[in-house]
Order: C-alpha cells, then structure tokens, then sequence
C-alpha cells in the first residue's frame, strides 16, 4: 500500500462536505446502473457517492473523444461509480478512514485479513483496507459485469497488474485523480 497524497488530501477534504449528490448527478448515476448495481450505489456514504459521480463524468467525457473503445461506455461508468462500493462494509467514516489507511501504511496489508477476523474497530479497518476484494464480490452478487468486478480489485494497482483493457483502464485510473 502506498500513500498517495495527490489523491488521498483532496479526497479527505471533499469527504467532509455534507449531503449526497445534487438530484440531477444522482439520477444520472443511477440510470447508468442496473437495480442490484443501484441498491449497492445508494449503501455507499454520501461522500463516496459524490466522489463516484465525479469520476463517472469524467469517464464519460474521456469517452466522448473515443472512435472505438474497447469496452462500452456502460460498462465504464458502472465501474466508475461503483469502484469504491467495498468501503461500505467496513462502516467508517472519514477520520476513521484515516486511521485505517494509516493502519495499512504501518501494519501492511498481509494483517488486514487477520484484522477483519477480529471484532470492533480492529475488524472494521480490517475491512476497510480489504475493501477493493470485498467489493468485487458485492460486484459479482449484484450479477455486474466482469470488467466492473475486475476493476473494482484493479483500480489501485500497477498498469502492469491489470485484466482489464489498458485503454480501459488509463481512463478509470484518470478519472479517479
């Protein structure tokens, strides 16, 4: 796990905010995704529902410039908006994010199983740093598409790690800068 500041400083302060999306990105997101993909959109804390909708428009107008892309510009913005869903799980809210996420930096990542196995607070960062993996389940119950379920594990790895298409992918990882 590696920090990344450029990512995580904007993220932490936007999370602060409160209130869900405004009425207009939220029907949009949900009209991009099927039901069972909408009831896990609508788990996610307003925050990660923002956050999501702004990585989907972005997606959607790197899309825009395409000729022919390797995947459907559904199956892109369901991945957008639904790479986070794992979060959910854990139950946390920002500073305990933070905590987590500072957690997984000291302890690593190999201790977030035997974490998730206990109770309390250890058990929700424990979920919290697993939350890519967990979310590609949630994924997969939903009946989602496997580039979106790919996605959901890949989004923080190394290009070179991916299954999904590149192209594909440089846009997700773009979008969610």
């Amino acid at each position: 796990m590696k920090l990344d500041l450029a990512h995580r400083v904007p993220r932490f302060f936007s999370s602060l905010r409160p209130g869900p999306p405004k009425r207009p990105d939220l029907e949009w997101a949900l009209a991009a995704l099927s039901d069972r993909e909408q009831k896990l959109f609508l788990r996610m804390s307003n925050p990660d529902q923002r956050h999501a909708v702004r990585v989907a428009r972005r997606v959607e107008e790197a899309y825009g410039g395409l000729a022919d892309p390797a995947v459907p510009v559904e199956v892109a913005l369901a991945a957008a908006l639904l790479h986070d869903v794992g979060k959910v799980e854990a139950g946390l809210g920002t500073y305990g994010r933070t905590i987590a996420t500072v957690s997984g930096l000291v302890g690593g990542l190999d201790l977030a199983e035997i974490w998730q196995e206990k109770t309390g607070f250890t058990r929700k960062v424990g979920l919290y740093l697993r939350y890519t993996i967990i979310g590609a389940e949630m994924l997969e119950l939903a009946g989602s598409d496997d580039r979106v379920i790919a996605w959901s594990i890949e989004h923080h790895l190394p290009e070179d790690a991916w299954s999904v298409p590149v192209e594909f992918g440089r846009i997700l990882a773009a979008a969610d800068e």
